[in-house]
């Protein structure tokens, strides 16, 4: 009679139980657990400190916002039920007058246009700039002509300003009469004169912008990867092709919040703009006409001679641009958010 082997000892007992060893516990950190306890205290604090700080930037920052429309609207509020015209459509600006007329039209007009052509002129010769540092030109001439870039980056406007109405206005008139002759037929290049116009003030604030979106625009290219560009190459790609499918696509967010600053700059700039255009009142179709103005423009040359009517007139234009340029802003960043795809981020 054979006896089968007692299986109870192995169901008891999972297999492999007596050759596994149990991992070593890991050694108590130095000091004991109180250390340890007190490191992760101070981690801790630190880290809620510069929470509570970066939360109270933030906040700050909504609250200034909200504090500048809120000035802006009450300072207005007084020159608005005053005004004999309609704030948005008429053209005259007559706000020192009794009894005051008054509209934004015009230079709302002025500023829009000339932002428009200046980033139209500026924005290809940025980004143009930005790839030829990044890409083409060798190591020291790219750090020269980004030295270069920067320090136009910082020269003040009023520079720009002399420059423009002493220097670049009287030699525009050639530039300005050919157009006049060879596209007389688009109504912005027709006219029966020409001088001091929307088109050099445009030229002006487009030299102003270049060199911010040409800065900006480079350190978004010096951020693509390099195994992008290497792999463009590596399948055949000319330097352009690689520019084209690995190095724009992930430079595009960056290039337009880039044009978005610069459109806001522009925008924005008094003091050259005030120095180039002749301050005038009108609506007009032909960017070479010796006319035209702009909201930040009106405000510096109307300020020190205006009234409290005309003050308060002055700073409803002032919120006129406020709102138009929170709106820009608003649009950029809904259209950086559709292309973030393109960022490399999300890889």
């Amino acid at each position: 009679m054979t006896t089968e082997p007692d299986s109870s000892a192995d169901a008891a007992e999972p297999r492999g139980a007596a050759t596994a060893t149990a991992p070593p516990e890991d050694p108590p950190p130095a000091g004991g657990p109180a250390v340890a306890a007190a490191g992760k205290a101070r981690v801790g604090a630190a880290d809620l400190i510069f929470k509570n700080l970066t939360r109270t930037a933030g906040l700050g920052l909504l609250a200034l916002i909200a504090v500048i429309a809120i000035f802006l609207v009450l300072r207005a509020t007084h020159a608005l039920n005053a005004n004999t015209g309609n704030f948005l459509t008429t053209e005259e600006w007559f706000p020192n007058a009794t009894p005051p007329k008054f509209g934004v039209a015009a230079t709302l007009y002025g500023t829009v246009v000339s932002a428009a052509v200046a980033m139209i002129i500026a924005v290809p010769v940025a980004v143009g700039i930005a790839l030829f540092i990044t890409v083409y030109a060798p190591r020291q001439l790219s750090s020269v002509l980004g030295y270069i870039v920067d320090l136009l980056a910082a020269v003040p406007s009023v520079v720009y300003g002399l420059w423009g109405l002493i220097v670049l206005a009287p030699h525009m008139k050639g530039i300005q009469l050919w157009l006049n002759d060879y596209f007389g037929w688009i109504p912005l290049f027709s006219g029966d004169s020409v001088g001091r116009s929307l088109f050099v003030a445009s030229v002006v604030l487009a030299i102003m912008i270049l060199p911010i979106v040409a800065a900006l625009s480079r350190e978004v290219f010096l951020q693509v990867p390099i195994a992008h560009r290497e792999a463009a190459l590596a399948l055949g790609a000319t330097r352009w092709e690689m520019i084209r499918v690995a190095v724009l696509p992930y430079g595009k967010p960056g290039v337009i919040s880039a044009s978005m600053l610069g459109l806001g700059r522009a925008m924005g700039e008094t003091i050259a703009v005030a120095l180039v255009l002749p301050a005038s009142f009108n609506i007009s179709a032909h960017l070479l006409s010796p006319a035209g103005n702009t909201i930040a423009a009106n405000v510096a040359n109307g300020w020190g001679e205006a009234n409290d009517i005309g003050r308060g007139a002055l700073i409803a234009s002032g919120l006129v641009l406020f709102i138009v340029t929170m709106i820009v802003n608003i649009i950029a960043r809904a259209i950086v958010a559709r292309r973030r795809e393109f960022s490399g981020s999300s890889a």
